[in-house]
């Protein structure tokens, strides 16, 4: 069953921009409307606690009622901070054209919000890298694995500037997450008008070839003409190469699984993969 509803999750870091303008192109070819959630950690949210009572002389204890009213403005400052980082999150949506956006601010775990949250929604959009990252190419965002293994739904994954998507490379083993996402993008809106390029990367074989062609003809029968291709090396940068030197615009991927590309997800080598590609990555389960 469909939600018609795309769930954002902004933190204030650079890639926030880039995650609410995906997120109004996703739903605007959709037809979607886009729930906004920003999640605070859980000490960004202590209350004011009584702590008079833990030490007896009168000049600590004075001391001890300052840092408990600390505590309390740091408290506030970070829900007044929530609340302004989804306000602009909002405003970007909207300026794209998109007027049916919500906004939640929630304290607590991120990935618990995600498990809680993700079946109000057909899709999670996230940035490639948080608020900790800053702009070192070395660092990806600390929940980016973390969303995408507890996640059941297709997680987009925005790079740091949006760019309007015009061609779509798609990673393909054969397996069942590369056979779903040719399902998806056949049936859904969002692919509409797009280029599509099929790609294994690996030995050519008879058999290979005949699951590509099959996958093909399950994207024509969606209304592309897919261009296939058969590149030998190692995925993670036959990836990389294709999606640069074709300049793909997005990348499709399965997730799980016991080939090379399925497997991707699983360690290092996703994170590699995902930082080596300049461009947003969809994750299909």
């Amino acid at each position: 069953m469909t939600t018609k509803t795309l769930i954002a999750l902004v933190d204030g870091s650079a890639y926030s921009e880039s995650v609410c303008r995906h997120a109004a192109w996703i739903a605007g070819k959709n037809d979607w409307k886009v729930k906004i959630y920003h999640v605070m950690g859980r000490r960004a949210g202590v209350e004011k606690q009584d702590l008079s009572g833990a030490i007896k002389l009168g000049a600590r204890t004075a001391l001890m009622n300052q840092l408990a009213d600390l505590d309390a403005e740091r408290a506030k400052l970070a829900h007044e901070h929530g609340r302004a980082i989804l306000a602009d999150a909002k405003a970007i949506v909207v300026a794209d054209g998109l007027t049916d956006v919500e906004t939640r601010l929630r304290q607590g775990d991120l990935i618990e919000t995600v498990t809680a949250k993700e079946d109000q929604g057909d899709m999670i959009v996230i940035g490639k890298r948080g608020e900790a990252a800053g702009m070192a190419m070395e660092h990806l965002g600390s929940n980016l694995e973390r969303v995408v293994r507890s996640s059941s739904k297709p997680v987009f994954i925005a790079n740091r500037a949006f760019k309007p998507v015009q061609k779509v490379l798609v990673a393909f083993d054969g397996g069942p997450s590369s056979l779903k996402a040719v399902d998806y993008i056949s049936r859904s809106p969002l692919f509409k008008g797009l280029a599509v390029s099929l790609v294994f990367a690996g030995n050519d074989t008879p058999d290979i070839r005949k699951t590509l062609d099959s996958a093909a003809a399950s994207l024509k029968a969606g209304g592309f003409q897919a261009e296939v291709i058969v590149h030998s090396g190692e995925p993670e940068k036959v990836l990389a190469q294709i999606t640069k030197a074709e300049e793909h615009e997005l990348l499709v991927m399965g997730a799980y699984g016991h080939s090379r590309v399925r497997a991707l997800i699983i360690g290092s080598t996703t994170t590699e993969m995902i930082r080596s590609c300049r461009v947003p990555v969809l994750i299909m389960r």
